[in-house]
This record gives structure tokens, C-alpha cells and sequence, in this order.
């Protein structure tokens, strides 16, 4: 078996010819996976924002237990605040944050995702959280 001499140049013009594709692909494929990382780090947000509403929640109705009944919404929304990042400061809505003459100490609290990062825009779909506590004393 004799190899033919033109044999390797006939393998470098297939490669030549096939060496456009690689590039229409990945300039196909470059928008597409920017939108799923795009997509996965806004769910990456959302689900941020509410672990970061619970744990606000969670410590404002534990700063509002200790503080008694004189002081206890103040108490609350400090704790919240001091609990959230700043850029989630603007979109936190504290509704009801303890009432001092029931047995059982609520608080809860409506955050906004923000839209790619914090402090840019804010999705309309708000993240809410609520905890609760026996109140101290009765």
C-alpha cells in the first residue's frame, strides 16, 4: 500500500473548510448561555433575598421579646435594619413588628429582589417573611 502524496493536503482543505463553523456556533451559542448565567444569578438574588428577609425577621422578633412592651417596635425595626445590607434598605416594608398585650410577639417583613445587583432595581414580586415568639414576662 502506497499512500497518495496528495492525501494530506486533501485533510488540510477539509479543516480549512470546516474552520468557519467553529465559529458560527460559537457566536450562536456566546447569547445563549450569557442569558442562563443571566437567569441563574437573578434566582442566586431572589433566593439571597429571602434568606436575608428571614434572618431579619428572626431578629427583629428576638430584639422585640427582650425589649419588653415599652419599647418594643423601635426595637424591631433597628434590628431589622442593622440585619439587612444597605442596598436592601430601601425596599424593606415592616408591617406588623410586635404588639405588646398579646401572649405572642410577630413580625413581618416584605423585601423586593433586586433586579441583576442590589441597589439598582427591584422586581415587583415582593419576598415576604414572618416569625414569631412568645413574649417574655407572661
Amino acid at each position: 500500500m502506497t499512500r497518495d502524496a496528495g492525501e494530506p493536503g486533501r485533510i488540510r482543505t477539509w479543516l480549512r473548510r470546516d474552520g468557519g463553523q467553529l465559529s458560527v456556533e460559537f457566536t450562536g451559542m456566546v447569547p445563549i448561555i450569557l442569558v442562563t448565567l443571566v437567569l441563574l444569578w437573578q434566582a442566586v438574588l431572589v433566593g439571597y433575598t429571602f434568606t436575608l428577609a428571614s434572618g431579619a425577621a428572626d431578629e427583629g422578633v428576638r430584639k422585640a421579646v427582650a425589649a419588653g412592651a415599652w419599647d418594643m417596635q423601635s426595637k424591631c425595626e433597628a434590628a431589622v435594619y442593622e440585619r439587612l445590607p444597605s442596598a436592601w434598605d430601601e425596599t424593606v416594608e415592616i408591617g406588623e413588628c410586635g404588639s405588646p398585650g398579646d401572649d405572642m410577639v410577630k413580625v413581618n417583613i416584605r423585601l423586593r429582589a433586586p433586579v441583576l445587583f442590589p441597589g439598582f432595581a427591584s422586581l415587583p414580586i415582593p419576598v415576604t417573611a414572618t416569625a414569631g415568639a412568645a413574649a417574655e414576662g407572661k
